[in-house]
């Protein structure tokens, strides 16, 4: 595994393990660390993030992500043998959310296809 692939899981891990254990934040919902983005030259990490709950919650959670990324950083520095302490930068990943709404559209569409061949068995008869 190239080394840069290693560095993005082991902060992956690291920040999601900070973040439920050393994070005594009140703003900070249920996350879930759902991605890493490393720079080419490890100095920098979009730390892509999902939290259950309400875009109330979510924009709570971001501002105390946000807040603690320096205590974070410096965390993520001590557990991981690196040279240079990178950039963190939280991103809220609303793939999941994106997911849930295709897969309520495929529910409905499925629910209208069943009643549409309810019909037409009963036309049928």
């Amino acid at each position: 595994m190239p080394r840069k692939e290693k560095v993005t899981e082991a902060i992956r891990k690291e920040v999601s393990t900070i973040i439920h254990d050393e994070l005594k934040d009140p703003r900070i919902g249920f996350v879930t660390v759902t991605r890493v983005e490393m720079a080419p030259d490890l100095r920098a990490a979009k730390i892509f993030f999902s939290v259950l709950g309400k875009a109330a919650e979510r924009k709570k959670t971001k501002e105390a992500l946000d807040s603690a990324v320096g205590f974070i950083r410096k965390l993520v520095t001590q557990r991981i043998n690196l040279r240079f302490s990178p950039e963190i930068f939280f991103r809220e990943d609303k793939s999941s959310e994106y997911s849930i709404k295709i897969q309520q559209v495929l529910d409905k569409i499925k629910e209208q296809d069943e009643s549409r061949k309810g019909d037409q068995m009963h036309k049928e008869e």
